[in-house]
Formats: structure tokens, C-alpha cells, sequence
């Protein structure tokens, strides 16, 4: 068990900040470490710190909060990201979800239901409502059911296998190692694999793996 949960708190208002350290750090569990204003400072101070929790505002000055997860949750695949948001708002629970966050809490949640669903979290929880995860997963399966007609159906089994491990989060060299492949291999299996799905990014290709994963799991 956590004696003390160390927190991340990235929000663009010094206000929120200071409000939610001297919420948190008032229940005794926590100890906030750091403290960041924009979207690449909350990814790098989350890299830096290595928080047990970090707490990610929706909408930053330079990106989302969601972006934010999904680049952190790539590059390190244990931190933990609760979203911070205003409203729950499906789309951007079903955006949480497939960036690998741990869920979303309002800013108006009250200071003891607070400090409980951060201590879930930092225990393995997730706090993801159960009516809107339902409605998510519905939406999920849809897409990917539509999508097991084309884009994947079109992957070579060695390309499934290295889509499934850029969806885990792994780099080029650490897939090459995994399949015993050279990274240039794995580099142009990566080049297919965006061309097939038609997507542009590395981040796109993640999405798609981990819907379909989930999908599976839920199937």
C-alpha cells in the first residue's frame, strides 16, 4: 500500500493548482511533487517526477489533456492519468479512455469524494462511470466492427503483431528486439501499417490498436 501518493497537477489556472494541493495534501495521503501550466510541461514534468497520479486538465493553453495522457501513457505506460474536467462529456470520456487514462474527476467533486477516487487510482481503480463506459464501449464496438471489414483485414500477420506492440506503447527498437527484426525492419512494417490504416501518425496507429484491443477483451 501507497503511505504517501505522490501527485502531478497540471492545470493552466495557478488558482485550481493551489487549491487542489491544499485540498489534497489536507487529507493526508498526498504529497503533490510538482506542478506544470501547459500541455509539454505536464508531459515532461510526468516523465521527470514519475508521480503515482497525475491530474491533467482537459483543455490546455497548447493541447488537451487527452493528448497529453496519450503521449506520456507511449513513452511510459505505468503513470497514471486522471482527466480533470468541467462537464463529463462522452466524447472526451471515450478520448480518455483510448489515450490509457484512469478516468476523469469534475472540478466540482467534493473535497472527501476527491481524495478517495485519487487513492483508487494510485491503488490500480479506475473511475470510470459504469453508464458511461457502457455507451463508450457500444460506440467502440461499432467502429471497430465497421473497421474489421477493411483497414485491418488488410494487415499481415507480422504487421498485426507489430501494430500490437505500437499500441503497447513499445518503440521501434524495443518491437525490433521483441520479434527479433532490425529497427529499419520494423521502421517500414510501421510505414505499412500507417498506409494501410490510413493514418499519419504513430498516435493514430496506438488509438486503432488499443480500440481493437479493448474490443476484444469486452467480445
Amino acid at each position: 500500500m501507497i503511505d504517501r501518493v505522490r501527485l502531478l497537477l497540471v492545470d493552466d489556472h495557478e488558482i485550481v493548482r493551489r487549491g487542489l494541493k491544499a485540498v489534497l495534501e489536507g487529507c493526508g495521503d498526498f504529497e503533490v511533487v510538482g506542478e506544470a501550466g501547459t500541455m509539454k510541461q505536464g508531459i515532461a514534468e510526468a516523465l521527470r517526477l514519475k508521480p503515482e497520479v497525475t491530474v491533467m486538465d482537459l483543455r490546455l493553453p497548447d493541447g488537451s489533456g487527452v493528448e497529453a495522457c496519450r503521449r506520456i501513457r507511449t513513452e511510459d505506460p505505468e503513470r497514471r492519468i486522471v482527466i480533470l474536467t468541467s462537464y463529463a462529456d462522452e466524447g472526451a470520456l471515450y478520448d480518455a479512455v483510448m489515450a490509457g487514462a484512469s478516468g476523469y474527476i469534475l472540478k466540482d467533486l467534493d473535497a472527501g469524494k476527491l481524495c478517495e477516487s485519487l487513492l483508487s487510482v494510485a491503488r490500480g481503480g479506475s473511475l470510470l462511470d459504469a453508464k458511461m463506459m457502457t455507451s463508450v464501449l457500444d460506440r467502440l464496438r461499432g467502429g471497430i466492427e465497421n473497421d474489421e471489414g477493411n483497414q485491418f483485414a488488410e494487415l499481415s500477420p507480422q504487421e498485426n503483431r507489430v501494430l500490437t506492440l505500437i499500441g503497447d506503447g513499445l518503440s521501434n527498437r524495443e518491437i525490433a528486439e521483441r520479434l527479433s527484426l532490425s529497427e529499419k525492419t520494423v521502421k517500414n512494417y510501421a510505414s505499412q501499417i500507417y498506409t494501410k490504416l490510413r493514418v499519419e501518425r504513430r498516435s493514430q496507429a496506438a488509438r486503432l490498436a488499443t480500440e481493437r484491443r479493448i474490443h476484444r477483451e469486452q467480445g
